[in-house]
């Protein structure tokens, strides 16, 4: 089984591109505090529905919680084979409060109606 469960805030802005495809992909990281005294920062990539709400949707420090598998990868570079490990997102929440200057009973991000039969959770 290769299941991650992580829940972390976004230490920057996510970082979006379009393959030549035209799949759209998002880059980030997440600070997870792994013990009392340690933070981890793995890298996690969202593809396609779920790129899209990070892009509409995260900034930095946005609190996530991800479901994902991990990913390992090689590449050639410049001083040999460079080894990639990272999380590739399979559902996300959105844990943080929304940031406004409008009162909100609830005080949580507002998902736009009609939205919901795209959101990869419920």
């Amino acid at each position: 089984m290769n299941k991650t469960i992580s829940v972390g805030n976004m230490t920057d802005e996510p970082k979006i591109r379009t393959t030549s495809t035209g799949k759209k992909v998002a880059e980030f990281n997440l600070a997870l505090n792994t013990s009392k005294d340690k933070v981890d920062y793995p890298r996690f990539i969202a593809w396609e529905k779920k790129a899209e709400l990070i892009e509409n949707w995260c900034h930095k420090g946005t609190k996530l919680l991800i479901e994902g598998h991990i990913h390992t990868d090689s590449y050639e570079g410049k001083n040999g084979k460079v080894y990639t490990t990272d999380i590739i997102v399979d559902n996300l929440e959105f844990l943080s409060k929304k940031e406004t200057t409008e009162a909100r009973s609830d005080e949580f991000m507002h998902i736009p109606e009609g939205i919901e039969q795209e959101i990869p959770f419920s």
